[in-house]
């Protein structure tokens, strides 16, 4: 008797979708509209993880065109341009033959994936690390250099220093004793780099999650402390925190 479509949806969602090929094969001249439409939604599931790997393979070039260094790390930062809160660097060492699918510019990835993702990196990395450099640390310096502090904490907060260094952007942050390299839009394009995004982004966000407890009349848990409507009309009511850059409102403060 032969299986209703229920019992071979259920059978072949058990399957490992990298295997699933295989277990199509005995229903394919299974003429049931119903498990024809089965068949083409898992062929679609597989073509989109042979997809996905694709893209991870292009995102190793980078660290593949230094395979002669024995630890390439990968740096971004988050938080340039919020009016509150720290600005944070990540480093993350990954193996040479680490293959993390979806890893992306965090930007790409929603809250939930970025998380997910947070710990299968830590997990994977040989190494990795965090670096903040504070609100007022930004005032002072100013945002670019505090950029550079944040990322030199980072890379100092490893136990294995990378021998070779891809960052984000078109800025070399100088770090003493590794070889450095920019690459625009390197959360995109380097695994190494979009793994840092991830870290980065997700300590960031974990930070100003908590700073809502402390501050709960700003509303960060919706804003993260970016220029947002929202958030200024907070600003207005309330006036600034002690985690706002001062720096950042000199210009709002001098139109009102």
């Amino acid at each position: 008797m032969a299986k209703n479509i229920s019992e071979i949806k259920k059978e072949l969602e058990a399957v490992n979708i990298e295997d699933i090929m295989p277990a199509l094969e005995q229903y394919r001249e299974d003429e049931r509209g119903g498990v024809v439409k089965l068949i083409q939604s898992f062929e679609k599931k597989y073509a989109k993880l042979e997809e996905e790997k694709a893209r991870i393979q292009m995102m190793k070039t980078f660290e593949n065109d230094y395979i002669e260094y024995e630890y390439v790390g990968g740096i971004d930062e988050v938080g340039r341009g919020p009016l509150a809160g720290p600005v944070v660097a990540a480093v993350v060492v990954l193996p040479k033959d680490c293959e993390i699918l979806y890893v992306n510019d965090s930007k790409k990835l929603s809250e939930k994936k970025r998380e997910q993702l947070f710990d299968i990196i830590c997990e994977k990395a040989i190494d990795y690390s965090i670096g903040v450099a504070t609100e007022k640390e930004i005032d002072e310096i100013n945002i670019l250099n505090a950029t550079f502090l944040a990322m030199h904490r980072a890379v100092e907060g490893l136990k294995t220093r990378p021998d070779y260094a891809l960052v984000d952007g078109n800025q070399y942050p100088k770090i003493p004793f590794v070889t450095e390299e920019t690459v625009v839009k390197g959360d995109a394009k380097s695994m190494s780099i979009a793994a840092a995004s991830i870290l980065a982004k997700v300590s960031r966000d974990r930070f100003m999650l908590e700073k809502t407890k402390e501050y709960p009349q700003y509303e960060f848990e919706k804003h993260k402390g970016y220029g947002t409507k929202l958030h200024y009309e907070k600003i207005r009511e309330f006036g600034p925190s002690p985690i706002h850059r001062m720096s950042f409102l000199k210009k709002f403060y001098g139109e009102k």
